[in-house]
Formats: C-alpha cells, structure tokens, sequence
C-alpha cells in the first residue's frame, strides 16, 4: 500500500495555488476548482479542491527539510507569516507552523531518525 495524495479544501484556489508555489511545491494539475502538487523530494502529491466553507478544523499537512531553519527564514523573506520560530518539541522533531490563506495548518519539520523510528516505537503491528 502507498498514500497517492491528501486533498486540502480551500477556499481562494488563486491564494492558495501561490501559497503552495512560494512554500516550493510543484504545481502538475491546475483546474479552476482543483490544483495537484508534486513535491521537490520524493514521489508524494497532494491536491487542493474549492470550496465555499472553509475547511475543518484539525487538519494538518506537515512537510520535511533537513535545511528546516534556513528554509524558514526563506519563506519569511518572502511574505510568508509564521506562528513562530522553529522549536524542538518534546517529540522529538524541530517544527515551525503556520496556515495557509484558507487557515489550513501546515508545519515545516524536521526529524531525522525520529520520524519513522522514535525512542518509544511499537513493533510493527498489522492485521
């Protein structure tokens, strides 16, 4: 099994496509009510869709650099606005947050070794 995509509803798709471009994602698909990104790194996508309402609350896409700080500071000389600096937190992965013009929340991260195989891991379980 592979993930193919995560759809993001959004509500300006002009916004959000420059949103996404200016974070580095390349844009493959572009429609008047769908947008679908391919990343720099890697093999994943994901797409937005237009919608009236404004998305759910508790969603959250998170997207990882090892250059996380200085990619911060990139986008910040580019207009972007974050919650705040990069922190570590006591997951044990360095994360920088901010939404997207629709209030999606989207973190920039980096966790090395500990994304995949954290101190507190469980065996691999499975049906």
């Amino acid at each position: 099994m592979r993930l193919n995509q995560i759809t993001l509803s959004v509500t300006d798709m002009a916004a959000a496509v420059e949103f996404y471009l200016t974070l580095g994602a390349i844009q493959i698909v572009d429609t008047p009510h769908y947008a679908r990104f391919a990343l720099p790194e890697g093999d994943e996508s994901f797409s937005l869709h237009l919608r009236k309402e404004p998305p759910s609350p508790g969603h959250c896409l998170y997207f990882e650099s090892e250059r996380l700080d200085e990619w911060v500071a990139e986008l910040k000389s580019r207009g972007l606005s974050f919650k705040g600096e990069p922190e570590d937190k006591p997951w044990l992965w360095r994360e920088a947050e901010l939404t997207d013009p629709s209030g999606n929340t989207i973190k920039l991260f980096y966790a090395a070794e500990n994304r995949l195989n954290p101190p507190w891991r469980v065996e691999k379980r499975k049906y």
